[in-house]
């Protein structure tokens, strides 16, 4: 009996040890339960497909999803009966809620291109080809400068000039489709809608029908204007030279002739160098000329 005593103690211990320990788990998960409610949820409506600028939401292009009433963005709608028949004018992609920031007035009741031209601005449309719709590559929402390249007079040369800066391009394609596949991949362009005021408007017309228009594709993030004087060939042609720009090499000043005595103005000679199989000659011209 003497040597049964430890082992009933030892026993009787490890049966109130669990017993303490069920105690202390069970209070701690009713305090657990206690201070964490049920997470509550609001549906709100997001786009079951990428939706373009222009485009005119039906209830097929939406569903409800459920959200944290807690992280609801501002803006959201918690109703779809609200959004059909706005009108889209920043691009939405699938499973993107819809926000009131990114569609057009409530009264602007069609889609296209109207739906989408800012304030005060207008929507010029320029046909191009691949070159000049910089191979493809410029889509709606890009920005773009254009360059024009004119004959001022009938024997001048031709001038090549940037006349609109950081101009935003609202369409591009006849539909306004984007490129399919990768999204790098270059699409056909006809045409592009540009968004100008009504000053640019008249730039860009007189540059379209009186010279050759060239786009040149921005940054994202390139805001800066860039002013230039434009080039002529002569300019161009002395560019990475010696004599440096043609602004920079005037010709020497005649001294004032007598009477009777013929004036004789100096003029800049530029050579150019022909390859013709194996034959090199060398051509000269006078500046202006």
């Amino acid at each position: 009996m003497g040597g049964r005593k430890p082992v009933i103690l030892l026993g009787a211990a490890v049966f109130v040890a669990i017993i303490i320990t069920l105690i202390i788990y069970g209070a701690i998960q009713k305090s657990i339960g206690s201070k964490a409610p049920p997470l509550q949820t609001q549906p709100i409506a997001i786009a079951t497909i990428d939706l373009g600028w222009g485009a005119v939401i039906v209830k097929e292009m939406m569903k409800m999803d459920p959200f944290l009433k807690s992280s609801i963005p501002s803006g959201a709608f918690t109703d779809m009966n609200a959004l059909i028949g706005r009108v889209v004018i920043s691009s939405i992609k699938a499973n993107e809620p819809f926000f009131e920031s990114r569609l057009a007035a409530k009264d602007i009741k069609t889609g296209g291109v109207a739906a989408i031209i800012g304030s005060k601005k207008r929507a010029v449309t320029v046909k191009v080809d691949r070159v000049i719709g910089v191979a493809g590559f410029v889509h709606p929402g890009n920005r773009v400068d254009v360059l024009v390249t004119m004959v001022k007079g009938k024997d001048a040369e031709p001038f090549t000039k940037i006349v609109l800066e950081n101009i935003l391009v609202l369409a591009s394609g006849p539909d306004r489709e984007t490129a399919k596949g990768k999204e790098q991949q270059p699409a056909p362009v006809d045409v592009i809608t540009l968004e100008v005021t009504p000053e640019e408007a008249e730039k860009l017309s007189l540059s379209a029908i009186q010279g050759k228009i060239q786009l040149a594709l921005r940054g994202l993030t390139d805001a800066e204007d860039a002013l230039t004087k434009g080039i002529s060939i002569p300019a161009l042609l002395t560019s990475y030279s010696a004599q440096g720009s043609v602004a920079g090499v005037k010709g020497k000043k005649s001294k004032p002739a007598s009477a009777g005595t013929p004036v004789q103005t100096v003029s800049n000679v530029f050579a150019v160098e022909l390859i013709q199989g194996g034959k090199v000659t060398t051509k000269k011209f006078e500046e202006g000329k």
